[in-house]
C-alpha cells in the first residue's frame, strides 16, 4: 500500500542522509519534498501541515546541528514523527540512538460483563462482512473466545446469508435470520442469544450504504443506544483515499468510535488514508485486512508500518507472520533432514506453499529492510504467487519417486512433467536448477550446523541479494 510514498520519501531521505554538514537550507529542500510526497499520497492536508512544521523544528535544532551523522538523525525525526502520526510514541528525549517505542497494538476491549458487544459500522463495499468474520474467527481461535455473529444488514440482498457462509467457513455461529425484522430488533435478540448461550462476544455487522447519510447515521445510533458496545469499530477501504478519512471523521462525530479497521491493505492505495485517519479523528487504528482470506488480518503496529514507509522493513511482523503459518512439527522436521543434509522437492514444495501463506515472494521482500531497491528486479522477474502455484504445479506433477529423488528425471520424465503440469520443458529446467541450488545451500548449512546458512543464502538469492535462479531477470541482478 505504501510503495509509492516509500519510494519518494526513500529518495528524498536518502540524499541527506548522504550529505556531510546539513544546513537549513539543505533540511527546508527536503521537507518541502516530503511535504509532496505526503499530498500525492493523500495525506490531508492539515496533517501535513502539523507533520512538517513539526518534523522541521527538529530538524534545524542543536541536536541535528551536533550529530556527527546529521542526514541519518534527520531520518529517525522523520520516522519517529510519523509514528506519532499513526498513533505510537517516539523514542526517549535525550536518547539519540533509540527507536520509537514500539507501544504494541491496541487491542479490541471487551471489558464488562460478557457478552461484549463490538459493533461494526461503515460504507457498503468496505468488506464490513468480511472484517467481521476475520475478527470473530481471531477471538475464537487466538482469544478463546466464545463469539457470536449477527447480521443487521435487512436492505443489501444476501447480506445476511453471506455472514451466514463465513460463519460456517470460520467455525463461528451466527444469530438465525428472522424476515421483517428490523435492525434495532435484531440487535437486542442477538444480545439475548448471547446471554443466554453463554458467549464471550456478539459481533453486530450493520448496514451500510454507498455514502454517509441521515438515515444511515440514526439507524447506527439507535442500535448503539441499544447494544452499548464495547467497541465500534469503523471498517474503511484504504483503496478510496480522502474518502475514507471523510467517512472516518463522520462517523466519529455522529457516532463516536472506539476503533478504525483498514481493508485493502494488500492494494495499491496510496496509503494517506491510514496516516491521516489517526491524526483527524484521534481515534486509533487497530487492525489491519492484509487480503481476502480469513486469516489474512494485521494488528497495526505504528512504528512497524513507519519503518515500512521509509524502507527499514518490518522484520518483527515477518517473524510473527512465519511463527503463525508454519507448523513447528514441520519445522523441526525439516530441520533434522538439513542436519543430515537431506532436501527433496517435496521439502522443496513445501517450502513454496508455506511462502504463499505468508504473502509471496514479493510481500516478505517489502519487510525485509533495505530490499527497497530489489522492487523493479522483483518485477521484472515477475516472481508473484501465479509463479509460486506453477512451480508447485509441476512438482505436483512428479511421482512420489521422482520428488524424493530428483536425479532421475531425464528428458522423457521431463516431457511428462511438462504435459501434466501444463508448463514448458524450459520451466521444469528452471525449477530443478533452482532446487539443486537449495540443495547445496542446505547441505553447506547442514555440515556446518548453521554458520553457512546466511552465505548460502547469498549464494542462493544470486550471490547480491538477487532472486533465486530460475527467477532471475535476464542479465541477473545488478
Amino acid at each position: 500500500m505504501f510503495d509509492s510514498l516509500s519510494d519518494r520519501l526513500g529518495s528524498v531521505l536518502t540524499g541527506l542522509k548522504r550529505r556531510g554538514a546539513l544546513k537549513e537550507s539543505d533540511v527546508d529542500q527536503a521537507m518541502r519534498d516530503v511535504r509532496l510526497a505526503l499530498l500525492e499520497a493523500d495525506v490531508a492536508l492539515p496533517v501535513v501541515k502539523d507533520f512538517i512544521a513539526g518534523v522541521k523544528a527538529e530538524a534545524v535544532g542543536q541536536k541535528v546541528l551536533k550529530s556527527v551523522t546529521p542526514g541519518q538523525m534527520v531520518v529517525k525525526i522523520v520516522h519517529d514523527g510519523l509514528v506519532e502520526m499513526l498513533g505510537g510514541k517516539p523514542a526517549a528525549e535525550g536518547d539519540e540512538g533509540a527507536e520509537a517505542a514500539d507501544t504494541g497494538p491496541e487491542g479490541i476491549n471487551l471489558s464488562g460483563e460478557p457478552p461484549s458487544v463490538i459493533l461494526m459500522v461503515g460504507l457498503q463495499g468496505s468488506g464490513k462482512t468480511t472484517s467481521t468474520g476475520k475478527i470473530a474467527k481471531r477471538l475464537a481461535e487466538r482469544d478463546r473466545k466464545k463469539v457470536l455473529m449477527a447480521s443487521l444488514d435487512v436492505y443489501r440482498p444476501a447480506a445476511q446469508e453471506q455472514l451466514r457462509v463465513l460463519g460456517e467457513q470460520a467455525g463461528i455461529p451466527t444469530l438465525p435470520v428472522v424476515e421483517g425484522q428490523q435492525p434495532v430488533d435484531i440487535a437486542k435478540r442477538a444480545l439475548q442469544a448471547g446471554k443466554f448461550g453463554g458467549y464471550d462476544v456478539v459481533m453486530l455487522d450493520t448496514a451500510g450504504r454507498l455514502h454517509v447519510d441521515e438515515g444511515l447515521m440514526q439507524e447506527v445510533a439507535a442500535v448503539k443506544a441499544h447494544a452499548n458496545p464495547s467497541e465500534v469499530m469503523l471498517v474503511a477501504d484504504a483503496m478510496t483515499g480522502q474518502d475514507a478519512v471523510a467517512v472516518a471523521d463522520s462517523f466519529n462525530q455522529r457516532v463516536g468510535l472506539t476503533g478504525i479497521m483498514l481493508t485493502r491493505v494488500d492494494g495499491d492505495a496510496r496509503g494517506g488514508a491510514a496516516l491521516s485517519m489517526r491524526a483527524v479523528t484521534q481515534c486509533p487504528i487497530k487492525l489491519l485486512g492484509v487480503g481476502e482470506k480469513l486469516d489474512e488480518l494485521e494488528d497495526f503496529h505504528a512504528d512497524r508500518i513507519a519503518g515500512r514507509i521509509l524502507g527499514m522493513g518490518d522484520v518483527v511482523s515477518l517473524v510473527e507472520r512465519a511463527r503463525d503459518t508454519i507448523e513447528a512439527e514441520d519445522a523441526e522436521k525439516l530441520a533434522k533432514k538439513i542436519q543430515k543434509g537431506q532436501f527433496d522437492l517435496e521439502d522443496m514444495a513445501s517450502q513454496l506453499a508455506q511462502m504463499r501463506k505468508m504473502g509471496g515472494l514479493e510481500g516478505l521482500l517489502g519487510m525485509m529492510p533495505g530490499v527497497g531497491k530489489m522492487k523493479e528486479q522483483v518485477k521484472a522477474a515477475n516472481v508473484n504467487e501465479g509463479l509460486l502455484k506453477r512451480q508447485e504445479a509441476i512438482i505436483s506433477s512428479m511421482t512420489p519417486h521422482e520428488r524424493r529423488n530428483p536425479k532421475v528425471i531425464h528428458a522423457s520424465r521431463k516431457q511428462r512433467i511438462a504435459k501434466g503440469a501444463g508448463a514448458s520443458i524450459q520451466e521444469v529446467n528452471k525449477l530443478l536448477k533452482q532446487y539443486q541450488t537449495m540443495a547445496k545451500m542446505m547441505k553447506k548449512v547442514g555440515k556446518s550446523g548453521g554458520k553457512n546458512l546466511m552465505r548460502g543464502l547469498g549464494g542462493m538469492l544470486g550471490g547480491g541479494g538477487g532472486l533465486p535462479p530460475g527467477m532471475m531477470p535476464p542479465g541477473g541482478v545488478r
